[in-house]
């Protein structure tokens, strides 16, 4: 600290050396002659492109005339760098010194991106990053005080075992923390929007797939920092296996639960509405999905929560997971002295009158309502109906209590006997 005045007697007199040497003279002639000719070109390209009248720009008809009106304000710093870069040849062909034409190069060029940024770009955060970080940055380098800078914050740092963080690597992390952050925003937002906007993924599956691309996303962003920050990725991987063989043992069923939610998003072998029957007979409807598990609703009003691991380790039934049609069977009895050709003939009939039950011309002869003799039994003849519906034979859809009883009503109505068992007791004399 004791010599610092006498380096800065030093700078300012060799500052005063250079500014009164023929070289910045004859460097400050040439600049000045290009910004002049800027000037020149300016003035003739803006008297060539009027600007766009306020109807113009009002009624958004005239996309184009608005976008020139905001290029002709960049007309003179284009200008005055493509001048100064010819300039800067110049200098260097004739005196083989550039210094001072490059510096008022390098102002230009800020200029230019610090008008570029501020009339085409309406995003505030990108703004405030070019106006008080990038084009400070650019100005130190301009001047070729970047690497003095830099170097004096490199000096301070705090040092933890093996790991130094300086201030410079502290003002690189947080300038390319804030940055990324950003990106990674915009690219989230883009990426969900892409993914809810699939036609071929139900709602749950958009938004699981649409939280493990945000989390992959920043993961990402986060490894690139500790990059950046120069953090050794050998020690942070030494302590992330030792973390990783803990929660192994620890969360093992929960991880697998979570594979098992990922695999079931990809085969797409269960989805939201589906009703399933689990192998150990409980049955429901599907109506949650989450990484952990899924929820199927009875038609008594309980939610069975099971695991996912279970649609991957054990067999299920999917009613109506391609097809939503069902086949349903009732079974009754009639006696042996009964009609049965007209018999059946009534019991089809009967069946297909019920509005819910898939009956006509139109429906395949497979799938319409059928009755026919299932056995014969001791007391009569056993008769098995079977019909097609749309949806589960429950809940909602009481179908076969509704066609048990119109089938007797017109058993009834046709004086057709439903037996009930009948014994003959004999009594034998000793």
């Amino acid at each position: 600290m004791n010599d610092l005045p006498a380096k800065i007697q030093q700078l300012a007199q060799s500052f005063l050396d250079w500014v009164g040497s023929i070289e910045f003279i004859i460097q400050a002639g040439i600049a000045a002659f290009a910004i002049l000719a800027a000037y020149l070109l300016t003035a003739v390209v803006k008297a060539r492109f009027k600007a766009p009248t306020a109807d113009a720009a009002l009624d958004g008809v005239n996309v184009v005339a608005d976008v020139l009106g905001k290029a002709r304000e960049l007309a003179l710093p284009l200008f005055a760098v493509l001048a100064l870069a010819v300039a800067m040849e110049v200098s260097r062909a004739t005196i083989q010194d550039v210094e001072l034409v490059r510096i008022v190069l390098g102002l230009s060029v800020v200029f230019l991106i610090h008008r570029i940024v501020n009339r085409f770009i309406s995003t505030k955060f990108i703004i405030a990053l070019t106006n008080w970080v990038a084009l400070p940055v650019a100005l130190l380098l301009v001047f070729g005080w970047l690497d003095d800078v830099t170097g004096l914050l490199d000096r301070y740092s705090i040092e933890v075992g093996s790991i130094r963080v300086s201030a410079y690597a502290m003002a690189r992390t947080i300038f390319f923390g804030v940055f990324l952050f950003w990106l990674g925003r915009i690219s989230n937002s883009t990426g969900k929007r892409v993914i809810r906007s699939r036609p071929d993924f139900d709602v749950r599956t958009r938004e699981i797939l649409s939280k493990l691309f945000e989390i992959s996303l920043f993961v990402f962003i986060a490894l690139v920092l500790l990059q950046v920050m120069g953090i050794n990725f050998t020690a942070l991987a030494v302590f992330g296996g030792a973390v990783g063989v803990g929660l192994g043992f620890g969360l093992q069923q929960i991880a697998s639960n979570f594979i098992s939610g990922i695999i079931i998003l990809l085969d797409k072998s269960i989805t939201i509405g589906d009703y399933i029957e689990l192998e150990d007979g409980r049955t429901g409807i599907l109506r949650d999905l989450t990484m952990r598990s899924a929820t199927l609703e009875t038609f008594d009003g309980k939610d069975i929560m099971v695991p996912n691991e279970k649609f991957i380790t054990t067999t299920f039934t999917n009613w109506t997971h391609n097809n939503a049609k069902q086949r349903y069977s009732l079974n009754f009895s009639v006696a042996y002295k009964t009609d049965l050709p007209a018999m059946f003939d009534i019991v089809r009939n009967v069946v297909a009158s019920h509005p819910k039950v898939l009956s006509g011309d139109d429906v395949p002869i497979e799938e319409r309502p059928d009755a026919e003799i299932e056995s014969f039994g001791d007391s009569g003849v056993n008769i098995l109906v079977e019909f097609w519906m749309e949806g589960i034979d429950d809940g909602v859809n009481r179908v076969g209590g509704d066609l048990l009883l119109m089938i007797w009503t017109a058993l009834k109505e046709n004086g057709i006997e439903i037996p009930f068992p009948q014994r003959e007791v004999s009594i034998l004399q000793s």
